[in-house]
């Protein structure tokens, strides 16, 4: 069986740890490495938990792309850190993260969630278009007003103000799992009411059904003298 590859340090302090199929960091990196590295790449792996990453107090840059990280991510005070990218994880919750990375995170300027629920466009899903991802643009840069990258975009100083106004507006609001499609709903819990003739309710049965009418309306504006009464058939 071949021997994986050891970590590469570049230069003294960049760290590649890539494509080991961990779930966890090892501890061996932080222990040797932790102390001077300023830029980790964890990408292709199958992390679940940052959590190794409490010995790299100095880093700078991270890049954790292709993991299974999601929304119980938890980072811990990394100061001086500018660069992170998360792209292709499982992250849904935006605002609980970006909360989280305004907290541990206070020099970050760039950040790339591409490839996560939580960043609406179309390499997630076909049916977001260009309006949803900016409203996400917005939403983001409220929450993290120093960035001047987000994703692949920079930060123009328009998106900046704009972001300021009514960026806390632009949180768009996933329905809980598990709720029942409108039409499921009515089907489970059918109204008490409905004018329609027994026969014509059943949806996968339905026949026309004709009969008298006995209401008339008279309304000011009405064609109603055109109707014939119930006592003129």
């Amino acid at each position: 069986m071949a021997l994986r590859e050891s970590p590469v340090a570049l230069n003294g302090t960049h760290i590649s740890y890539i494509g080991h199929d961990c779930k966890d960091i090892p501890d061996f990196l932080g222990d040797t490495y932790g102390q001077f590295a300023r830029r980790l790449d964890l990408s292709f792996n199958q992390l679940r938990s940052l959590a190794g990453l409490t010995m790299f107090t100095e880093l700078e840059e991270l890049v954790v792309d292709n993991n299974l990280l999601g929304n119980d991510l938890r980072l811990p005070g990394l100061p001086n850190l500018h660069t992170l990218t998360l792209n292709k994880n499982k992250l849904t919750d935006i605002e609980a993260l970006l909360e989280h990375l305004a907290d541990v995170t206070p020099s970050l300027e760039y950040l790339s969630l591409l490839g996560n629920e939580a960043c609406p466009n179309q390499l997630v899903s076909l049916d977001k278009d260009e309006d949803d991802y900016q409203r996400y643009r917005y939403f983001v840069l409220h929450k993290l007003p120093n960035l001047k990258f987000l994703d692949t975009r920079k930060v123009t100083r328009t998106e900046a103000m704009e972001a300021r106004v009514r960026g806390e507006f632009m949180k768009v609001v996933k329905p809980k799992s598990g709720t029942p499609p409108r039409e499921a709903a009515f089907e489970n819990h059918p109204l008490p009411y409905t004018p329609l003739p027994r026969g014509s309710r059943d949806a996968k049965n339905h026949k026309g059904v004709f009969a008298k009418c006995r209401y008339v309306y008279y309304g000011k504006h009405s064609e109603g003298n055109r109707f014939i009464q119930n006592d003129q058939l």
